[in-house]
């Protein structure tokens, strides 16, 4: 079963990463969450989860995991200003492993300059983003590129996104 690195901070979208990690978990996958420090205790933005971290950034290799989630909320435009997380978001994107990001996720992608040519979608402020980072953007519940991506927009979107996600974690 894959491993999973979740990159998370304060402020994420609690059901964007309470739903698909749960389902993760329930298909029999691990789900392990990265932030800048192991042990730090996040919150949602909705208050309604409270996670604490398993690793360190520094603590793990994208080599290490073999899927990336990037939940949403506020989160992801917090871990870009961290080179590091940028980093790792593109590692798996070049390495051409499974990465799944709803809503807001996929501005580390947009950061790592990993969306250029292809098809995805996001929360509706960042569309513009998207497209000028040169993704091809489909306002759709979900979009799948490439075997690869797999991309929502908002936490309506979750069941979609999470029988997407699912089916390409049967490939890994």
């Amino acid at each position: 079963m894959a491993k999973i690195a979740t990159l998370i901070t304060n402020m994420f979208e609690d059901s964007e990463y309470i739903e698909p990690s749960t389902a993760f978990n329930n298909a029999g996958h691990e789900v392990f969450t990265i932030e800048k420090k192991a042990g730090n205790e996040i919150k949602g933005k909705q208050g309604e989860a409270n996670v604490t971290i398993d690793y360190g950034i520094d603590d793990v290799k994208p080599e290490d995991f073999d899927a990336l989630f990037l939940p949403g909320g506020f989160s992801p435009d917090q871990l870009r200003a961290d080179e590091r997380f940028v980093e790792f978001s593109k590692a798996f994107m070049d390495a051409k492993k499974p990465v799944f990001a709803i809503c807001h996720g996929p501005q580390l992608l947009i950061t790592a300059k990993a969306l250029e040519g292809r098809d995805a979608t996001g929360f509706k402020s960042i569309a513009q983003d998207m497209k000028y980072a040169g993704a091809k953007y489909a306002d759709k519940e979900v979009v799948v590129c490439q075997n690869q991506l797999v991309t929502s927009r908002t936490p309506e979107d979750l069941p979609a996104f999470n029988r997407e996600s699912l089916k390409l974690l049967e490939q890994v």
